[in-house]
């Protein structure tokens, strides 16, 4: 057993730097979006973009040893792996985290609380990534939470218990899956060697098996979206996997068709391929350099990481206040991934950052949620955003990451008042003075060095 916590260790601190590499190894951005033309859609992609912030749980085998989801068991140049196996020994032990995952502590509506009290609206959760592993009782594959190491426990069926307590708290519901497998041996099939991500046999040679991979994937995929309530948003991983790359052509006019057969309405994201199935665009680790036209997300997680890691380093709750302020001004939704630990709880160093975070946003949120852009939304360390029905517009001043005082005034040249000024976390009125087209502010004394917003009425 010591020998076995030993290697654990060592993969941990091996895989530790793969979270920097991965940051050269984001998800592209598309540069094109094409409108959904089904009203219902419509309607609820409008909703959503009124949500404004949410949270990705990536929760899955890779939590055991703590390290990075999945990544460890690809063969691709950025990829660190612990050297002292056989790639063949490290899968075979990778695979075999199944039978160590048992999370007894499994407390899903401790989640959903620490997601409410974090001022969260809506909710994805990973029911499936790349290694194959589902969090829920899928008929089509034994690889699941539901036949392994948790099997006997009431809670197997994970996703179920998941959903619920979200839906509990009021969160709009939503799925991540990924659409590459490395476990199933229609997309990863032990006769050829693995060479990165992509399917590892030729399509062109063996229809047959892909044409089986494409059934196993709508399959899981119509498991999850008729037997688990209602489902909002459909998140697909995985760009890789589309015509264009090595003829993965998993049929998504179909799979949509299905899907929203189950959920009509359904938001799906089918992230990087631009086109009618990418309701909505996903910047990965990063927000655009400027105001984007059509509905977006920031994904960016509270560690460097998306799932739980031992030992890692967190975002303040300014840190992430800040960018959720600059994704809103720039027109978009932000949503925090949290790993929960290997046991099932969300820790206590990640609650605390988020009831920061909602401690801020219970004051201030009338500048965040239900918002809309305005044609001047930056200006030095201020970022602007305006209520829907064009009566009000909100300054919201983001301080350096190391001030410990706020300045005594605030200024900037657009966005100028015609009544008043208030400080939304009190509600009072600030003396301010405008010469030409410069405002000038002043702020009451002691406030606490955080982001502030103001009501420009």
């Amino acid at each position: 057993m010591q020998i076995k916590r030993l290697f654990s260790i060592l993969v941990a601190v091996a895989l530790a730097l793969t979270a920097t590499a991965q940051t050269n190894n984001i998800h592209e951005q598309s540069e094109e979006y094409e409108w959904p033309t089904d009203p219902l859609v419509v309607k609820n992609l409008h909703q959503w973009q009124d949500l404004k912030f949410g949270v990705l749980l990536h929760w899955g085998i890779y939590a055991v040893p703590g390290i990075v989801e999945s990544w460890s068991i690809c063969d691709e140049p950025w990829i660190t792996r612990d050297t002292t196996r056989t790639y063949q020994q490290y899968l075979d032990w990778y695979w075999g985290l199944a039978d160590e995952f048992c999370p007894t502590q499994f407390d899903p509506a401790q989640w959903a609380q620490a997601c409410s009290d974090a001022g969260m609206r809506y909710m994805l959760f990973t029911t499936k990534h790349h290694d194959g592993f589902c969090m829920y009782d899928s008929q089509e594959t034994d690889y699941s939470i539901a036949q392994h190491a948790f099997k006997d426990d009431p809670r197997r069926d994970v996703l179920k218990h998941v959903f619920h307590a979200f839906r509990q708290e009021g969160f709009t519901i939503g799925a991540y899956f990924s659409k590459p497998d490395w476990h199933s041996q229609y997309y990863w099939w032990d006769t050829y060697a693995k060479k990165g991500r992509n399917v590892n046999y030729p399509i062109e040679q063996y229809p047959w098996r892909w044409e089986q991979f494409k059934r196993f994937t709508h399959r899981q995929i119509e498991e999850i979206l008729s037997n688990y309530g209602q489902v909002d948003i459909l998140w697909l991983d995985g760009g890789w996997v589309w015509p264009g790359r090595y003829g993965q052509d998993i049929d998504m006019p179909a799979l949509a068709r299905m899907a929203r057969s189950h959920q009509p309405g359904l938001i799906i994201v089918d992230r990087t391929i631009r086109g009618p199935y990418e309701n909505y665009l996903t910047p990965e680790r990063t927000i655009p350099e400027e105001q984007l036209p059509y509905p977006w997300e920031s994904c960016i997680p509270l560690t460097d990481d998306w799932g739980y890691t031992p030992h890692a380093r967190y975002k303040t709750a300014r840190e992430v206040i800040s960018t959720l302020v600059e994704v809103v001004a720039k027109g978009g939704n932000l949503v925090l991934g949290v790993g929960p630990t290997p046991e099932g709880l969300i820790n206590a160093e990640a609650t605390n950052r988020l009831h920061e975070i909602g401690q801020w946003l219970k004051t201030n949120g009338q500048a965040i949620y239900g918002t809309t852009i305005t044609p001047h939304y930056h200006e030095g360390a201020l970022w602007f955003t305006a209520s829907k029905d064009g009566t009000k517009k909100y300054a919201i001043y983001c301080p350096p990451a190391d001030t410990t005082t706020l300045p005594p005034e605030l200024s900037w040249s657009t966005n100028l008042p015609t009544h008043s000024i208030r400080l939304l976390s009190t509600g009072k009125r600030l003396k301010y003075r405008i010469s030409g087209n410069l405002i000038t502010v002043t702020l009451p004394k002691n406030l606490p060095p955080q982001p502030l917003a103001l009501e420009i009425d």
